[in-house]
């Protein structure tokens, strides 16, 4: 397990994603409180809203992997197919369900009523996918964390 840990400490690639997710969601978290007035422990782990951590992990992913093994490499086509498919998922199939999300609570909130207890359903989430202005902001929190890591190799 400590080789496990130590490995992980020494993978650039891996180091920068993470720290990609970390920086956009603390970002998230810090905007969520300036603009509703409070804090949400869900918005330091939640997905969805301003910035996509989704899009600022893999770009900060395939940056690091593109300057440790260059662009022929198996290891830089796998981060960027990943990238792909992450950020269209979060662009488009999620954001799709958020919207959707949206419409369904308030269809279920007109239509509930206290006699009918079969109703009463839970609020689905609406924060999943991302806007394509919150998706660009992330992938340019990765590009610039993957730079940085790339820029300060140690």
């Amino acid at each position: 397990m400590r080789q496990f840990i130590q490995g992980l400490l020494l993978n650039r690639p891996f180091l920068a994603a993470a720290t990609g997710w970390a920086v956009a969601q603390l970002i998230k978290s810090v905007l969520y409180i300036i603009m509703n007035k409070e804090f949400k422990f869900e918005r330091l782990f939640g997905a969805g809203g301003m910035p996509s951590s989704h899009s600022a992990t893999v770009c900060a992913f395939v940056v690091v992997t593109y300057t440790e093994y260059g662009s022929a490499s198996f290891q830089f086509a796998v981060a960027m197919l990943l990238a792909i498919i992450v950020i269209y998922d979060a662009r488009g199939v999620r954001y799709e369900t958020s919207k959707q999300a949206i419409v369904l609570n308030k269809l279920i909130e007109d239509i509930m009523t206290e006699d009918d207890p079969d109703l009463v359903l839970p609020k689905l989430k609406e924060l999943v996918g991302h806007s394509p202005l919150q998706v660009f902001v992330g992938g340019l929190i990765g590009l610039l964390i993957g730079a940085l890591f790339s820029i300060f190799a140690y």
